[in-house]
């Protein structure tokens, strides 16, 4: 294995953590991989990483230098657009990954331009929507968009148009904490009484055009911390534009129905 090849197979927000203690001297060459674990909440591991800063040693790369080296590491990696994994339920020993309810808090809560969040179901909506409304609420620029989607139940002939009625109440009145609202669409085939021509089933969020995080997690605690479940974190302006082109695309041609106001 080259030197590097265990530093690089950090996520890159353990690299960012690894370079920080490297510059206040918390992990050294001669930590043990105990102290690198706990440092960067690791379970498992770590020793590739600490060969790492061995040979960096060896060569005169330590301290300061070390954590300069991580930056320029990173900074070249990012030219090339990198997934992370984001996993949901129990850890597996050893193997560094994001955690789903961590990266939305994350990406929702660095937003400054724009947010797109797709979800098929959620529960609890004062407190999933908590992190979102407070943001909406703090950053005056921040435009953000949510696609629903809204269910039929077995057997339910109540008319469409009383369904969204119902659902916009219930959404407004109880689910939405904020202030400032959110611009809100939903896949009207899903209330077709013959069953549904279609739902809303994506689970993705994009932030500022830049950020972009698809993953089988709706939001729902159990699947945010519980269910395992799988996604994907990307910082790739291109898919990230293609994404909200296509949200945009389906709202343009009216595929995707605004929510009424409540």
């Amino acid at each position: 294995m080259a030197i590097g090849d265990g530093i690089l197979a950090l996520p890159p927000h353990l690299r960012s953590r690894l370079a920080a203690a490297l510059d206040t001297g918390l992990i050294t060459p001669a930590s043990s991989a105990a102290t690198l674990r706990a440092t960067l909440g690791l379970r498992e591991g770590g020793e590739d990483v600490l060969a790492d800063l061995d040979g960096l040693d060896r060569v005169g790369v330590s301290g300061p230098a070390a954590a300069a080296w991580v930056r320029t590491v990173e900074r070249a990696s990012t030219r090339s657009p990198r997934a992370d994994l984001v996993w949901s339920g129990p850890e597996v020993p050893g193997v560094p990954a994001r955690d789903t309810a961590r990266v939305f808090e994350e990406i929702v809560g660095g937003a400054e331009r724009s947010l797109w969040v797709s979800t098929y179901i959620y529960f609890d909506g004062p407190r999933v929507f908590e992190g979102l409304s407070g943001r909406l609420d703090v950053v005056a620029g921040l435009e953000a968009t949510l696609l629903l989607n809204i269910q039929r139940g077995r057997g339910d002939t109540t008319a469409r148009d009383q369904l969204v009625r119902r659902f916009a109440e219930q959404f407004w009145g109880r689910d939405w904490p904020g202030a400032r609202r959110p611009a809100v669409y939903y896949d009207p085939r899903a209330l077709d009484r013959d069953g549904p021509g279609g739902v809303l089933h994506a689970k993705a969020v994009v932030a500022d055009g830049e950020r972009l995080f698809i993953t089988s997690a709706n939001l729902t605690e159990a699947a945010q911390t519980s269910n395992i479940e799988l996604g994907v974190l990307m910082a790739d302006r291109t898919l990230a534009a293609s994404v909200t082109s296509h949200f945009r695309g389906l709202i343009d041609t009216g595929l995707l129905k605004a929510l009424p106001p409540g």
